[in-house]
């Protein structure tokens, strides 16, 4: 049996009659950048995250530059991030030219841990990044609390986690500004890249509208620096359509994460991701942690079975975050989790049969 990763083909082939239509409309109108399918997206986004405000954008990477470029942060400004995330996370500072200060993440959740990310705050400091890794929310109340106390800025980087949930309410809202990523991949995923900043302050949503199309609301008046950070017609036309299905498609996720956990209880060298009580995780990723990681890897290769590592090199050991004087030692459950992740298949349309395979090959390497 061959099992990929992700199978993008199986979803664009369920809904294929929606979005050629949508596409072609696109075209049709020649309505290439913004436009009315990003507008309707925005607007359908917004309401399904229970937030005020939604622009699209070019990437996740884009969003989150925009989410901290629209409060201004700039060089001698400190953002604390956690170590344990992708690295476009941290190029949302460094693109404003703001210094990320980098924390351990809780062993139990994989995200921020708000101790840590509070030992870290000095006069430099502007704002916090939450990041929603793997799906899960992180915990965002006593997030709100520190950032609130010390009057900062409380980013959400959501690029993993579309219509997640902290204590019944929709990430995306919680905190001060929230990014999202639209690539292919994600949970709600383009044709492209994309993706989106939602906030519920008025000032910073038409600051983040300005900054994304070249400073300006009016066309060749520039009241401030901006960029071309617009999202394409295209994409908006895709995620429209695809947001339809989401709901659907995240409850079949986390079953899919359900009957892992059943057929893989009962194995000790296997330690299982745990779903806070806080939190609707909407698995985007399912990591385990397990012993030989590499060696499993490469078994479940031979076997058909493609798998992920997610992340294997912490931000602080990156080498273009050397001049910042990390060291290897510095984030034990950062390193640990890099050490031995490993990410199993995971999409919607993931069969039993496939899941089956997948865990009894499991079973068989560490019983051997």
């Amino acid at each position: 049996m061959k099992i990929p990763f992700l199978d993008l083909k199986k979803q664009y082939d369920s809904i294929k009659s929606e979005i050629d239509p949508a596409i072609q409309n696109v075209i049709d109108n020649t309505a290439f950048i913004l436009g009315k399918s990003v507008s309707d997206f925005e607007s359908e986004f917004a309401k399904a995250h229970n937030v005020k405000h939604c622009y699209g954008v070019s990437s996740g990477t884009d969003a989150n530059h925009l989410a901290l470029w629209a409060y201004g942060l700039k060089q001698g400004d400190e953002v604390i991030i956690p170590a344990n995330t992708f690295i476009a996370t941290a190029w949302g500072a460094t693109l404003c030219g703001a210094t990320p200060v980098f924390v351990d993440c809780d062993e139990r959740s994989y995200n921020i841990d708000p101790k840590k990310a509070e030992e870290k705050i000095n006069k430099n400091t502007k704002a916090v990044v939450a990041v929603h890794l793997y799906g899960q929310p992180a915990d965002m109340d006593p997030l709100k609390s520190i950032t609130d106390k010390h009057n900062l800025i409380l980013a959400e980087d959501a690029a993993q986690s579309h219509l997640a949930e902290y204590k019944g309410t929709k990430i995306g809202g919680i905190g001060s500004v929230t990014s999202f990523s639209f690539y292919p991949g994600k949970n709600l995923g383009a044709f492209g890249e994309g993706g989106a900043v939602t906030t519920n302050d008025d000032d910073i949503a038409m600051k983040v509208k300005m900054h994304r199309d070249h400073g300006s609301v009016k066309k060749y008046y520039h009241e401030i620096y901006g960029h071309n950070y617009r999202m394409e017609g295209i994409q908006g036309a895709v995620l429209g359509i695809k947001l339809k299905h989401l709901e659907k498609w995240t409850d079949a996720r986390r079953a899919v994460a359900g009957k892992y956990r059943e057929q893989l209880k009962d194995i000790d060298a296997v330690l299982l991701p745990e779903e806070m009580s806080y939190a609707k995780h909407v698995y985007h990723l399912f990591v385990v942690q397990v012993p030989d990681r590499d060696k499993l890897q490469n078994y479940l290769n031979e076997n058909g079975i493609s798998t992920g590592l997610h992340y294997p090199v912490p931000l602080h050991l990156q080498k273009c975050f050397d001049h910042l004087g990390y060291k290897k030692g510095d984030f034990p459950n950062t390193e640990k989790l890099a050490d031995n992740c490993l990410s199993l298949p995971m999409f919607p349309e993931l069969s039993d049969d496939q899941i089956g395979y997948i865990c009894d090959k499991i079973k068989l390497f560490f019983k051997s």
